[in-house]
């Protein structure tokens, strides 16, 4: 059987209570996509010459990743999107287990910007690369991309499945929203997907500009008033 010990993950307390939360609560395939998050983003940061301990907080970036999807277990089913939810769910964890507001503030931005990468990777390291691991676990880089080395790729696999992740994800994402609606917003990821599996089009600007209540600016508007 596979061991993570050569995957160097963090010990801490923090960190040992957020992998029970995030392995206690959310499905084999989305947690595991959660650890490679790390994993793959702690790669792409010394890619980019960035040092744990110096450049960005370990620990920091470990909770953020193992926690990032945590807007999609039933315990982090809000009335949020999931990035948002799981964003709140996770900096009430933290706080309760005594991590200081400055800290917590880092991890919730980590969660909640997961979804947007062209501003969490104008942000700090522990925000950018949540964002950045979780892309990469879910498909390659561009070409000017650092590529994974197979060695390490398969010593990852070993101890963290794919376990069909990202369709996984799919399904879990759109089977949330599809119980709540106002979970997946037009234009948002989640509505996306949801109009992916569904078939729906998308409400134009105009239609939703024109929809009551109403400002009433496109009556008179133009030639296509």
């Amino acid at each position: 059987m596979s061991t993570t010990d050569d995957l160097n993950l963090p010990d801490t307390d923090l960190a040992r209570n957020a992998t029970r939360l995030a392995r206690g609560t959310e499905s084999p395939a989305v947690f595991h996509h959660s650890v490679r998050t790390y994993l793959y983003g702690r790669f792409l940061g010394e890619h980019q010459g960035l040092r744990p301990g110096h450049d960005y907080d370990d620990e920091l970036l470990y909770l953020g990743c193992v926690l990032h999807d945590i807007g999609l277990t039933d315990e982090g089913d809000r009335d949020q999107t999931f990035d948002v939810d799981g964003a709140d769910l996770a900096a009430e964890f933290l706080s309760g287990l005594g991590l200081a507001d400055d800290r917590v503030e880092v991890v919730w931005d980590a969660i909640a910007l997961h979804l947007v990468p062209h501003v969490a990777r104008r942000k700090r390291p522990e925000i950018a690369l949540v964002n950045s691991g979780a892309g990469l676990d879910l498909g390659p880089l561009g070409p000017d991309g650092p590529a994974l080395p197979e060695e390490f790729v398969a010593r990852v696999h070993a101890s963290f499945p794919r376990l069909h992740g990202a369709a996984v994800l799919f399904d879990t994402i759109v089977d949330q929203a599809l119980a709540k609606p106002h979970k997946a917003p037009p234009f948002s990821l989640p509505g996306e997907l949801v109009r992916q599996r569904t078939g729906e089009r998308w409400p134009t600007w105009r239609e939703l500009m024109t929809a009551e209540p109403t400002w009433r600016d496109y009556e008179g508007y133009g030639p296509t008033a």
